[in-house]
């Protein structure tokens, strides 16, 4: 029995599409690629300078139903004149590539400003002179400050919604000082937006823009000294796995008071899919993607990920399990951050009917079950070979 065709949010038959993936190495990247394979007719241009996180789509055996729907390209977009070409070949073009861990931009802003908005632009280009679609991702950083942060700490309008939820079509983009260069990277993404925008209203551009508030899941980033860089600095996620899976105290970053959303990467990548099956609905729109539910001070997660981390390894936390440490002791000079960052859902909701359903509990569960089951043995391995003798 033949299955049932799959249709949009509209009841329209759904075409399979070619999509040229630029980022689909990385760690949305290869979630959106396993989701194409395995719920959709979808073909997939996999443009990207690394493999390894989908290398169990790209080397499967020939029976798997998407051995000749996915297509690894392995370019650079710096430099590599074969991107047109496969914008070209394409009918929808998703730009994931940036750099994109906070330790980078103040200390590598040079890099942080060529990555996320030069290197971005032939991207844009070729869509709208090809006249291609486009769905790029951008970040929730580019809200920056809240109003209320500028608020005294006791002042009642601080708990008022207005002043601290942040809508894609109403709140303001607040960034510190120049010499706040961890800003490099909001503002770089900030006008890498506005120019997607123009070439909509000026060229006809079809774009959507994506705002993801902390997606979290398996295979995000890495960890230091095992598949990443020992002196490298992950996102806040792996850096607490890292810490817990070396039972080390985890780093609290002054304190740890600033407050964060995270949606679970399954959900998130639900309302990518719906964005790339609904043009109709999604074109020329900015979407947070986000989970309002499930905000935490990072020093609450802290806590939250050694009672979780205790639980599916069955070790016990240590007896001081968090450590306040500066943020210019541990970014360098030139960082700051955003306070709150909580996402309005009102357009995302009625356009595509989207809402993420993982709790922040669930989500870090399945997370640091995954982070066990693949490092706690290399680390190990790792921790346990004696020190050379000088």
């Amino acid at each position: 029995m033949a299955s049932p065709a799959r249709v949009d949010l509209d009841g329209n038959p759904i075409r399979p599409i070619t999509i040229c993936m630029i980022g689909a190495g990385g760690f949305i990247g290869s979630h959106l690629c396993e989701k194409l394979m395995a719920e959709t007719p979808h073909k997939v241009l996999a443009v990207d300078v690394y493999s390894d996180k989908i290398k169990h789509l790209l080397e499967g055996p020939a029976s798997l139903p998407w051995t000749d729907r996915i297509h690894f390209h392995r370019l650079n977009i710096k430099n590599d004149s074969r991107l047109e070409g496969l914008i070209k070949m394409s009918d929808l073009t998703i730009n994931l590539a940036a750099i994109c861990t906070p330790a980078d931009y103040n200390t590598r802003p040079l890099d942080t400003i060529y990555s996320n908005f030069i290197d971005a632009l032939p991207v844009v280009k070729y869509c709208s002179e090809n006249n291609k679609r486009l769905i790029h991702f951008s970040t929730c950083e580019v809200y920056g400050k809240t109003i209320g942060s500028f608020l005294p700490t006791d002042h009642p309008m601080r708990q008022d919604p207005a002043y601290f939820i942040l809508k894609e079509d109403a709140s303001p983009c607040i960034f510190g000082p120049i010499e706040k260069q961890r800003w490099s990277y909001a503002c770089a993404k900030q006008l890498i937006e506005r120019l997607v925008y123009a070439e909509g209203a000026e060229n006809g551009l079809e774009f959507t823009i994506v705002r993801p508030f902390n997606w979290i899941g398996p295979r995000m980033d890495f960890i230091p000294g095992i598949d990443g860089p020992s002196e490298g600095v992950p996102r806040v996620l792996a850096c607490f796995s890292n810490n817990l899976l070396r039972h080390e105290p985890l780093k609290l970053v002054d304190g740890g008071q600033s407050q964060r959303t995270f949606v679970y990467i399954k959900d998130a990548i639900e309302a990518v899919l719906l964005m790339i099956e609904n043009p109709a609905r999604a074109n020329g729109h900015i979407f947070n993607v986000g989970n309002p539910n499930n905000e935490v001070t990072v020093r609450q997660l802290a806590e939250m990920m050694t009672e979780v981390y205790s639980k599916v390894s069955g070790e016990p936390p240590l007896e001081v399990p968090t450590v306040d440490v500066s943020s210019k002791e541990f970014y360098g000079e030139g960082y700051d951050d955003s306070d709150k960052r909580i996402p309005d859902m009102t357009i995302i909701n009625r356009q595509l009917g989207w809402k993420p359903k993982t709790s922040l509990w669930d989500l870090l569960e399945s997370t640091l079950t995954y982070q066990h089951r693949t490092y706690a043995e290399a680390i190990k391995q790792v921790t346990s070979k004696p020190l050379a003798s000088s």
